[in-house]
C-alpha cells in the first residue's frame, strides 16, 4: 500500500512517500481503507521523537482519518466491513489502510463527507469534550481562545458561540478575519507586546473560561485575566514550551485549571464519546456547523502540510486526500 513514511526522526521534509505492507487487525482493532487523513500538531512531533507515544520505524504518521471498514480483528463485533467511519489512528493514517482499536471508530453518517469527516474528532471532539464536560460552559459567559486560528482554535470559537458564549479570539493579526468569520465577538493580537492590555476592556472581571492550546509565554498573562470561579483548558503547548505557573494565582483567583486529554477520555469511555460526536453530526447536519478545513490536498503533500503546521501558517486544518 502507499504510505507517508518515517524512516528516522526529523522534520517533516524527511518524510518519503513509498510502499509499506498492509497492516492486520489484532484484537479489538478495526482496520480502515483510508480516504482522507487530517494534519495535526501531534503529527509534527510524533516524526521528530518529541511525542510519548515512538513507534518503531518505518511508520505513518496521521492520527485522524475517515474512510471505511476493511476488516475486523478477533473479537470485534462492528461496525460492519464497508461501513464508513471517522477514526483515531494514534499514527498510521497517512496510509492507504490504517488500523484504530475498536472504541475509537465512530460510524459516519452517508451526509458527511470524507473529508469532512476526518476533520472532527482531534479538533471538534476535543473542543466539544473541553468546554461542555469539563468547563462546564454555560451560555452567557465569556471565553478566551488562545490560537484561536489553529485548527482547534477555530473549532473553539464555532462550538463556544453554538453553546451560546462570547468569544474573545486571541490570533495573530493575519488570522482575524478568519476568528471573526468563525462567531468572534472580539479580536486581539496576542503576538503583541502587552496584549493582556487590550484584553481588559473587553473583560473588566476577566474571563469564565480560558482555551489554551499554545500554552508558553502565553498563558501566565491569560491566567490573570481570568475571573473569579473561572476555568483554565490546558488543551496543548504549540508554542513548544510548557508553562510553569504560579500556582498562587488560582488561589487569588478561586478558579480551576482543567487538563484535557480528549484521547484518553475516547479510550476510557468510547459510549460517552460516541454521544458527543452524534452532537457534532446533528450541528452539522442542521447547517449550524461548518468545520473548518483551510486546504484539501493530495497524500503526497503530507511532508508540505506538517511544515505548515510548524511554522503556524494553517488557519483552519489541512485534510490529505488518499
Amino acid at each position: 500500500m502507499r504510505a507517508v513514511l518515517c524512516r528516522e526522526f526529523g522534520p517533516p521534509s524527511s518524510l518519503v512517500l513509498g510502499e509499506a505492507p498492509a497492516p492486520r487487525p489484532g484484537p479489538g482493532e478495526v482496520l480502515i481503507r483510508v480516504e482522507a487523513a487530517a494534519a495535526n500538531f501531534p503529527d509534527t512531533l510524533i516524526i521528530q521523537g518529541r511525542y510519548q507515544a515512538r513507534p518503531p520505524f518505518p511508520f505513518a504518521p496521521g492520527g485522524e482519518v475517515a474512510g471505511s471498514v476493511a476488516a475486523l480483528g478477533p473479537g470485534v463485533a462492528g461496525p460492519a466491513p464497508g461501513t464508513r467511519v471517522l477514526a483515531m489512528t494514534g499514527h498510521g493514517g497517512f496510509a492507504e489502510l490504517a488500523v484504530a482499536p475498536e472504541g475509537n471508530v465512530v460510524a459516519l453518517p452517508d451526509a458527511i463527507d470524507a473529508t469532512t469527516g476526518a476533520a472532527l474528532s482531534y479538533a471538534y471532539g476535543t473542543v466539544l469534550h473541553a468546554l461542555r464536560d469539563r468547563a462546564r460552559l454555560r451560555a452567557g459567559e465569556t471565553v478566551l481562545v488562545l490560537g484561536a486560528g489553529g485548527g482547534a482554535g477555530l473549532a473553539a470559537v464555532q462550538v463556544a458561540r453554538l453553546m451560546g458564549a462570547r468569544v474573545i479570539a486571541a490570533a495573530s493579526p493575519a488570522k482575524h478575519a478568519a476568528c471573526r468569520a468563525a462567531g468572534a465577538e472580539a479580536v486581539i493580537d496576542y503576538t503583541a507586546e502587552g496584549w493582556r492590555e487590550a484584553l481588559k476592556p473587553l473583560a473588566p472581571e476577566g474571563v469564565e473560561v480560558i482555551f489554551d492550546t499554545v500554552g508558553g509565554p502565553y498563558a501566565e498573562p491569560a491566567l490573570r485575566s481570568i475571573a473569579w470561579g473561572g476555568r483554565y483548558l490546558v488543551v496543548g503547548f504549540a508554542a513548544g514550551d510548557i508553562p510553569r505557573l504560579p500556582f498562587n494565582l488560582a488561589l487569588l483567583k478561586g478558579c480551576d485549571i482543567l487538563g484535557v486529554f480528549y484521547g484518553n477520555a475516547v479510550k476510557r469511555d468510547p459510549a460517552a464519546n460516541r454521544a458527543l460526536m452524534a452532537q457534532l453530526f446533528d450541528w452539522i447536519a442542521a447547517g449550524a456547523l461548518r468545520p473548518a478545513i483551510a486546504e484539501t490536498w493530495p497524500l503526497e503533500r503530507a511532508p508540505e502540510a506538517l511544515q505548515a503546521l510548524l511554522e503556524r501558517r494553517v488557519t483552519g486544518k489541512i485534510v490529505l486526500v488518499v
